[in-house]
């Protein structure tokens, strides 16, 4: 076996997931791509076949991770998609669909691996958020809880294996242009009560993801996170976005609400 460190990255075939793979595995990781899919082209890293939301699959993928490599130095979870709609008219079914796949889909992967982090008294997870569990995005209400969600997680989960040698580490991207984008799911507008606002905002959406950085400044922003001695408890990425958490912080919450109405034209 090799002395690499060895990292398994969820929802690699796309996006941050193939950026940061990608990069993992050119500063010398073993890597392990988790998808439900290949990923188009050749890659420098080995494919799991794994959904995220199927427990006993993740459970198997993360065993045979530790029974050809050994171990597993680093996770990153990354697997997740978007719905968009608004809270009264988006259905259950759809809403249920974003937690399992954004928050259980990411506890799955956490709870395969902490046993063998907690045995080697060491280890590295690293929970792709967004902005948005800070700052909720008007008609991507469920997916800005299921970043809430993330972030809890990663708060909570940090106190508990810290004894273990184990950090956990939170990305909050802000916009990043990704496949991610072209795959929410943006729900039918025709008929909403919420008609005009919806598309109004949908626009500002489209329009800022059209201008914004690719996936490979969060990959490098991982990539720092996995090689810091003492990794910070979050990273922000993308343009201005150090901006959110100043303006969550100094700014009242009816202030805030303005802005945000004002910035999504709604």
């Amino acid at each position: 076996m090799s002395d690499a460190p060895v990292a398994i990255v969820t929802g690699a075939s796309s996006g941050i997931g193939l950026a940061t793979a990608g990069q993992l595995a050119a500063r010398g990781f073993t890597v392990y791509g988790a998808s439900r899919r290949l990923p188009a082209g050749e890659v420098g890293w080995r494919h799991l076949r794994m959904d995220v939301c199927d427990e006993a699959a993740v459970r198997d993928g993360v065993a045979r991770v530790v029974a050809e490599a050994g171990r597993v130095d680093a996770l990153v979870c990354n697997a997740g998609f978007g719905i968009f709609g608004s809270v009264e008219e988006t259905g259950l079914p759809r809403a249920r669909a974003q937690f399992e796949t954004n928050v259980f889909g990411t506890l799955n992967p956490i709870r395969a691996v902490l046993p063998h982090m907690r045995e080697r008294r060491a280890g590295r997870i690293v929970l792709v958020g967004s902005l948005a569990g800070r700052a909720p995005i008007p008609f991507q209400t469920h997916y800005s809880m299921t970043k809430a969600a993330v972030d809890a997680l990663a708060g909570g989960l940090g106190l508990e294996v810290a004894a273990f040698g184990i950090a956990v580490v939170l990305i909050e991207p802000g916009d990043i242009r990704t496949a991610f984008n072209d795959a929410t799911d943006w729900g039918e507008v025709a008929g909403s009560a919420y008609g005009e606002r919806m598309r109004a905002c949908e626009r500002v959406i489209r329009e800022s993801l059209e201008v914004a950085p690719g996936p490979e400044v969060v990959a490098a922003t991982i990539v720092r996170a996995l090689g810091a001695r003492r990794p910070r408890r979050r990273y922000t990425v993308g343009p201005a976005s150090w901006l959110v958490p100043l303006v969550r912080r100094l700014l009242p919450d009816g202030v805030h609400g303005r802005l945000v109405r004002r910035h999504f034209r709604v």
